[in-house]
């Protein structure tokens, strides 16, 4: 078949570029950002974003509570007070303008604080600053395809153990060793990609974000972003990263069949590391422009 051809010469892109940047991939501080059995809440922040989102929701936790455990007293107050055997003549009347009056301002009150809260922070996520990179991030069925574009490079990401890394989307003994080589452990697959999102730590990325073929979407959680890659658009995103490290993320948006299988992954290291690493990636991936050529050899086969 055509197929077999076409996923050995991906695969052999894969290996050759691998080893490359395995030392690098290595180097790149915690595994941070993934989520861990067995835990709720939010993965630590990393970004003001993130930290922002999660004050709110822990605010929010707050007010909801609170109103939660005022109804539930209300609710057995009533009960106790006005069941037949307590109240055995039951009030007629039908109206009780202060009682009214009450619960149409107290939830008006309620929400115009949380809106007081919110809206700053919807706001510092859509409002764009200037960034000092820019990335274009385009989602494909399925994997991702970024492009540094003041740099002039560009290169796709699979998630390791994808049929074209070499895997069958299982956690074989080989690709565990392909994780093992790119600097991750077995827990990480699912996760770790062949190609990685670099980028300077305490710089402003901003992404533009768009899809090639149907609507995927951007997620770090530990960035607190969230964007939709809806194809003929391009919606932008942006954060600042407070530590090093490697953070994962996942297609957030339903997007065919291999959803499950194309996810994200951002090295954030220091400036120095990001200009070793954009020096050689420029060579790199400059050098995979002519992969296309050794594709098309294998489909003509």
């Amino acid at each position: 078949m055509r197929t077999k051809p076409l996923l050995s010469g991906l695969a052999a892109v894969f290996f050759a570029t691998l080893g490359a940047t395995q030392a690098f991939a290595q180097d790149a501080g915690e595994l941070l950002g993934a989520p861990v059995s067995g835990k709720m809440g939010f993965q630590p922040a990393a970004t003001e974003l993130a930290r922002d989102i999660h004050g709110l929701d822990h605010m929010l936790n707050w007010i909801i509570g609170a109103i939660v455990l005022f109804v539930a007293l209300l609710i057995l107050w009533v009960i106790v007070r006005y069941n037949s055997r307590s109240n055995k003549t039951p009030a007629t009347f039908t109206h009780h303008t202060q009682i009214e009056v009450a619960w149409t301002i107290v939830p008006i009150l309620i929400l115009v604080v949380i809106g007081a809260f919110s809206l700053p922070v919807l706001f510092k996520q859509q409002e764009i600053p200037e960034g000092d990179i820019y990335i274009k991030v385009t989602g494909y069925q399925w994997y991702w395809g970024y492009e540094y574009v003041d740099e002039g490079f560009a290169f796709d990401s699979y998630m390791i153990g994808q049929p074209a890394t070499g895997g069958e989307y299982m956690r074989t003994p080989e690709v565990e060793q392909m994780l093992a080589d790119a600097g991750y452990t077995p827990d990480q697959f699912l996760l770790a990609t062949d190609t990685q999102v670099v980028v300077p730590v305490g710089k402003t990325i901003v992404m533009g974000v768009t899809g090639a073929d149907v609507i995927h979407s951007w997620t770090i959680p530990a960035f607190g972003v969230k964007q939709d890659a809806v194809p003929g658009r391009v919606a932008e995103l942006w954060f600042k990263a407070e530590k090093t490290g490697t953070f994962f993320g996942q297609c957030s948006e339903l997007c065919g069949k291999d959803h499950a299988f194309m996810p994200i992954t951002v090295k954030v290291v220091s400036e120095a590391d990001y200009a070793t690493w954009l020096a050689g990636a420029k060579e790199e991936y400059a050098s995979i422009e002519t992969a296309p050529s050794a594709v098309k050899l294998a489909l003509a086969e």
